[in-house]
C-alpha cells in the first residue's frame, strides 16, 4: 500500500513522503534534518527508508536541507540538470551536493524508480526551473504541483491523471492586495511566474479533475496571505460553481505549513 505524509507545506519549509512496504521517495527537503530524524522517529520510521529524494525546485524553502540528507543517508539527489545548477549557487545549501549524488531528470521523460515510476513536468515559478511530479505506484497515481504561477496545459494533463493530488493554494487576492507586502512583492506574486491563488487553484482542480479523483491536498499557503479554512472555503466555493462538492465526489484537506500530517492511505 502506498502511504503519504507531509512534512512541511510552505515558505518555512517544504517536505513529502510517499513509500510502500519496501520503498520511500522524499519530495524536496526544505525542513531541518534533526526535525526531519524526530519526526521520523515519531512516525516509528527511519530515515533509512528513504531511497530517492526529488525536487522541485532551487528556492531555499525547498532544498535547504539537501545537502545534509545526500551526505548523512547516502542518497541520490534527481533534479533537472538546471535546478542543480541553482542548488549548487544558492547560499542557503550549506553542504553541496557531491557530484556522484547528482541524478538529472528531464521533464516529460519519465524514470522508474525502484517501486516508483516518476514523470517530472515544467511547471511556470520564478525559479531557476521547476517541475511538478507525477508518481506511479501500487496502481496508484499521485501528483504533486507547488509553487506554480499559473496552469499551462501540461498541467491540466497531469491533473487529469491523478487520483490523489497535491496542488498550491497560495494566497487569497483580497488578503494579498491589502497586506504590508510590497508593491512588487504582491506583483510577483500574482504573476504567471508566482503563486497559485485560492480561486485559480479551485478552478485548477474543477476544470481537470477525473471522477475517480480520491483526495486533494491544498499546498503552500502563505502565512501572511491566507488563512487554511479561508483557502478551503475558497475552493470549495469554487467547486460547487462546477457542481463539485467537496467531502463528497473527494476528500479535500489542508496541509499544515510547519507540522506533520498524519499517514495517508492511497488505495
Amino acid at each position: 500500500m502506498l502511504r503519504f505524509i507531509s512534512f512541511g507545506s510552505g515558505s518555512s519549509g517544504n517536505c513529502y513522503y510517499l513509500y510502500t512496504e519496501t520503498d520511500g521517495l522524499i519530495i524536496d527537503i526544505g525542513v531541518g534534518i534533526r526535525t526531519l530524524k524526530k519526526q521520523f522517529r515519531d512516525y516509528g520510521l527511519s530515515l533509512s527508508s528513504i531511497h530517492y529524494v526529488l525536487i522541485t525546485h532551487d528556492h531555499a524553502d525547498h532544498i535547504k536541507s539537501v545537502g545534509s540528507i545526500s551526505y548523512e543517508c547516502h542518497l541520490p539527489i534527481y533534479a533537472t540538470q538546471n535546478v542543480h545548477d541553482g542548488i549548487d549557487r544558492n547560499y542557503c545549501v550549506a553542504r553541496k551536493l557531491t557530484s556522484d549524488m547528482k541524478r538529472i531528470m528531464q521533464p516529460g521523460e519519465p524514470v522508474q524508480l525502484g517501486s516508483f515510476n516518476v514523470t517530472p513536468f515544467s511547471v511556470p515559478h520564478d525559479a531557476t526551473e521547476n517541475v511538478g511530479y507525477q508518481i506511479e505506484a501500487e496502481g496508484v497515481t499521485f501528483c504533486i504541483i507547488t509553487d506554480a504561477g499559473s496552469i499551462t496545459e501540461e498541467m491540466r494533463r497531469f491533473i487529469a491523471k491523478a487520483d490523489y493530488l497535491v496542488i498550491e493554494a497560495n494566497h487569497d487576492v483580497e488578503m494579498l492586495m491589502q497586506g504590508p507586502y510590497p508593491q512588487h512583492l504582491k506583483e510577483r506574486i500574482q504573476s504567471n511566474t508566482g503563486h497559485l491563488s485560492n480561486k485559480d487553484c479551485g478552478m485548477a482542480i474543477a476544470e481537470n479533475m477525473k471522477e475517480e479523483l480520491k483526495h486533494v491536498w491544498l499546498c503552500h499557503l502563505s502565512e501572511e496571505n491566507n488563512h487554511p479554512e479561508l483557502a478551503r472555503k475558497t475552493v470549495e466555493s469554487v467547486l460547487r460553481q462546477y457542481g463539485i462538492v467537496a467531502g463528497k465526489d473527494f476528500l479535500l484537506d489542508v496541509l499544515k505549513r510547519k507540522t506533520p500530517t498524519g499517514v495517508f492511505e492511497l488505495v
